[in-house]
């Protein structure tokens, strides 16, 4: 991809590493690769398969109960010596916080940066569902007698996203961790670009985390709201009817284009400009 000096003005950011974990693909390539097949990332699970999860009865065989949702395969699995974790600490500490310090760590490495060795200030700005991990840690009586509600707490507040991956990789750039709802992720995407062209740091990370331990799971339809009825999701399309629930978590390293340039990164794509507003009260209603 050429990039001529002409066409910039010095407030391009590019995208210099990815990693992702999505329904169906363990990995960016891999979800390319689905999109480029056409195949689907939904799953749909067989009643043994709910029943084995703990879904009421009553609610699978229910007639609206659709059986679907967008699930991520090892969310139990962590490489916790890698990132200095002892056992206790990786067994309490939720899944969406481990999922993405390895994506962090693996969009880092995709573009070639040790954050060990780098010079340079790393900033992170991510953003994660709410917790449904940490009543399942206190359940532990060994937790509890031998940890506390703190440390519990510290482990699972998604308050802490963002600074767990700078204290764990070092990056000693802006740390802030971002929750806007619907809009977390592309949120965290423009915070950094503000930070990049301000000289706040060198290069972010930023992205975000749904995920849970949970995800064997359908959800009941409800003519008139958001999910969809058969399970599918038809995107830009006719036949769109509504969502599908689902966890994933992506994580992009961003520079500034001329310093990439300057650095011989690969760049996948560049970001000339973003904004962000409000619409106040001119909807129907809050949702």
């Amino acid at each position: 991809m050429s990039y001529e000096a002409a066409e910039r003005t010095g407030l391009e950011i590019a995208v210099v590493g990815m990693s992702g974990r999505f329904p169906g693909a363990k990995s960016v390539a891999e979800f390319w690769d689905n999109l480029a097949a056409g195949r689907e990332g939904i799953r749909t699970f067989s009643e043994e398969e709910l029943l084995a999860a703990g879904i009421d009865p009553s609610i699978v065989s229910h007639p609206d109960y659709v059986k679907a949702r967008g699930a991520l395969d090892d969310v139990d699995r962590f490489d916790a010596p890698f990132f200095g974790f002892s056992r206790r600490e990786a067994e309490i500490t939720d899944p969406q916080h481990r999922l993405f310090l390895e994506c962090a760590w693996e969009a880092l490495e995709s573009a070639a940066y040790d954050p060990r060795a780098y010079e340079g200030s790393i900033g992170v700005y991510a953003g994660s569902s709410a917790s449904n991990y940490a009543a399942r840690a206190w359940s532990s009586r060994e937790v509890r007698e031998n940890l506390g509600w703190f440390q519990v707490m510290l482990a699972n507040e998604k308050d802490y996203v963002a600074t767990r991956i700078a204290y764990r990789l070092n990056l000693r750039g802006p740390c802030l961790t971002v929750q806007t709802a619907c809009s977390t992720s592309l949120v965290a995407v423009h915070l950094p670009c503000r930070s990049l062209l301000g000289g706040e740091c060198a290069m972010a990370l930023a992205g975000g985390v749904s995920a849970g331990m949970g995800d064997r799971a359908g959800y009941l339809y409800q003519k008139g709201g958001i999910a969809s009825p058969d399970g599918h999701c038809r995107a830009f399309d006719a036949g769109a009817a509504g969502t599908v629930g689902g966890s994933g978590v992506g994580v992009v390293l961003l520079r500034r284009l001329e310093d990439a340039i300057r650095d011989g990164d690969h760049v996948h794509a560049v970001i000339r400009g973003s904004a962000i507003n409000n619409d106040g009260a001119r909807k129907v209603g809050f949702t």
